[in-house]
């Protein structure tokens, strides 16, 4: 038989540290085979106790290499000009990335093979490994840093008197069968790398800032420090109705809890861009990275379906009694405002999902004769009060949804977006005022819907 190296073929003349590399590069890989015994030019040396050396290799694959390969490795000794080797048989293991356990998930710990060589993978690489081997859902993947620690969310469980310990870090799906953390784990760990950014402005846009923060660490770090950065900067105004003084907050508290809990469950965080949250004098807004789950439509969400992202996740917020079990933020929030002028508006695109909590009293300042403005997609919308019950969409934007169901009998929400030149959730807004207004008559259901004039 004759021995050369090549991309499946690895020589070596005695057992060596790097063999560990060699065989994480082909289990990384399309598998391979390892000679021991044989010289780099193919010359056979042999080994004088062939079942030692195996036993030596099994041992350091054993207690050297995560997660644990050795069900993909096969040992022989084969005589070769009456000198004995050992061939190891190395097949292409099911949990890649393979590494080295001291170095971890990291290019100086994971190796691929490379022509004849071991080389350490990129991230990008380690990366793809990863989501070949957990799937798509970003809190069920290994984590890439494996040195985690969990003092914030130890405390959360604590202040709740709740345990927090190895069997609960399990069965919340935190770590898996092989001891490693997935990145629920990392999203929940003091070493988290999302954050929040929250900027305070002066007046309703964004010319003049007033004070900014990125909040980072755990998720339950991050969500205390942002609660309490927003309820230092919730006014309170009193008003007087008789002889009862009646206090009032810029924004309910139960609408900022809502919202800002719907910002961390519910966040794509396979985008690594921050969540943002804007406070003007006239409203606070939460932009949520990542859209609607597909398949949802914001009209959807309105009617209280609730399909979550992060479903182990949501479970731990659940456990700690900060959500409920069936997605009744929305609702929470719109019964927050139902005895408000204006109620907090929702707009979704492809990547974001906004939140808009109208500030309760600087609106008690308007009158008909001065509504407040609004921007929304750079585009300024003002909003009337008649009989000061509830909003409207501007006349305007009526007659031309108006105008065009007349000539065309129907109108669907992604027409009336093009036609007004505004987004799907605006239009769609605007077109459920027009039902509830009597003007217009909702049909079909889901993608189906369709909006006739009402005679």
């Amino acid at each position: 038989m004759v021995f050369r190296e090549s991309e499946t073929v690895e020589l070596k003349e005695v057992v060596v540290d790097d063999i560990k590399k060699e065989i994480i590069a082909f289990a990384n890989c399309d598998g391979g085979k390892l000679y021991i015994g044989v010289r780099d030019d193919g010359t056979v040396v042999g080994m004088d106790n062939p079942d030692g050396t195996a036993l030596q290799i099994s041992n350091m694959v054993r207690d050297a290499i995560k997660p644990d390969i050795t069900m993909f490795l096969h040992y022989e000794t084969v005589e070769e000009n009456g000198k004995k080797i050992v061939a190891v048989d190395i097949q292409r293991g099911t949990d890649r990335p393979y590494y080295i356990a001291k170095k971890g998930m990291r290019p100086e710990g994971v190796y691929v093979r490379q022509g004849y060589s071991a080389v350490p993978a990129t991230d990008a690489a380690i990366r793809h490994m990863i989501k070949e081997t957990d799937g798509e859902r970003f809190e069920a993947m290994r984590s890439l840093n494996q040195e985690l620690t969990f003092d914030a969310v130890k405390k959360e469980f604590e202040h709740r008197n709740i345990d927090f310990g190895p069997q609960q870090i399990r069965t919340l799906k935190m770590i898996d069968q092989d001891g490693l953390y997935s990145n629920l784990a990392l999203l929940l760990s003091d070493q988290c790398a999302h954050t929040i950014k929250m900027a305070v402005f002066q007046g309703v846009d964004q010319t003049v800032f007033k004070d900014r923060r990125e909040f980072t660490g755990s998720l339950m770090q991050q969500m205390n420090d942002v609660y309490a950065f927003i309820d230092f900067r919730n006014q309170t105004h009193a008003t007087i109705e008789g002889l009862l003084r009646i206090d009032t907050r810029d924004y309910p508290e139960v609408a900022v809890r809502e919202a800002l809990l719907n910002l961390l469950v519910h966040r794509d965080y396979s985008f690594s861009a921050s969540a943002l949250i804007s406070m003007y004098e006239d409203r606070i807004e939460f932009v949520s990275i990542g859209g609607l789950v597909p398949g949802i439509e914001l009209e959807d969400v309105m009617a209280g379906i609730s399909i979550c992202r992060n479903q182990d996740l949501a479970n731990v917020f659940y456990r700690l009694q900060l959500i409920e079990a069936y997605g009744t933020g929305i609702s929470k929030m719109m019964m927050a405002y139902k005895d408000m002028l204006q109620k907090p508006v929702l707009e979704t695109t492809k990547n974001t999902f906004k939140i808009i909590l109208p500030n309760v009293n600087e609106q008690q300042r308007y009158t008909q004769a001065n509504p407040p403005v609004y921007r929304v997609e750079d585009r300024p919308i003002q909003y009337n009060y008649p009989n000061n019950i509830e909003t409207r969409a501007s006349s305007d934007e009526e007659e031309i949804i108006l105008d065009y169901i007349r000539k065309n009998d129907r109108l669907t929400k992604n027409q009336a977006a093009e036609l007004l030149e505004v987004s799907a959730s605006t239009a769609t807004r605007l077109l459920k005022r027009m039902v509830e207004n009597h003007v217009l008559k909702r049909n079909g259901r889901a993608r189906n819907t369709y909006y006739t004039e009402l005679k």
